[in-house]
């Protein structure tokens, strides 16, 4: 895979609906533009903890020890759920009572996100070398936390109670689909 080519994918990847996206737009929901930036470097941190080491050393491991795909799935899909949870019964983002979305959620979301595989065991070793692939994946992940942020900011801020629903409604979805991953193997 050229660079121009795992770049496209890192996007198509990183741009997709999913739960750390999901929490970067209720941040900007909440607490505005500002909010959710505060949040990009937690995001970048964690991605980083995760995908270098499975870039690096992933494949071998996963093969010695194929029992931990499926459990890291397990704990991935009830992480969302609890998040999805949470969402559903927490105040609309404008209620004082409204708790923001916090750097710990973020970062144990992030932790937990099967997006993590993909770019670890997948892209990352396809493309054309460890170093050039992780700098492209370390300067897309802000741009596009961003872009969610300010998603959250713009568009979301104002469809209250509907935000938390919404959001809720796609954590249980994606916790449901992890699960059913995981079970069929």
């Amino acid at each position: 895979m050229t660079l121009m080519e795992l770049n496209l994918a890192l996007l198509a990847l990183l741009i997709t609906p999913g739960p750390t996206n999901t929490l970067l737009a209720l941040a900007g929901a909440q607490g505005g533009l500002r909010a959710g930036l505060r949040l990009l470097p937690v995001e970048l941190l964690a991605y980083l903890c995760v995908v270098a080491p499975l870039a690096l050393f992933g494949a071998p491991l996963l093969e010695r020890l194929p029992m931990l795909r499926p459990i890291l799935t397990v704990i991935a899909a009830l992480w969302v759920g609890r998040l999805a949870f949470g969402l559903w019964h927490r105040p609309s983002a404008q209620s004082a009572a409204a708790q923001q979305v916090t750097a710990m959620q973020v970062a144990v979301t992030t932790l937990l996100n099967p997006k993590c595989l993909i770019f670890g065991l997948v892209l990352l070793p396809a493309g054309p070398g460890t170093l050039p692939g992780q700098i492209s994946f370390a300067a897309q992940v802000p741009l596009i936390a961003a872009l969610w942020a300010g998603l959250g900011a713009g568009v979301l801020s104002r469809s209250g109670q509907w935000l938390n629903k919404g959001a809720a409604i796609w954590l249980a979805a994606l916790a449901v689909l992890l699960a059913a991953k995981a079970y069929a193997g």
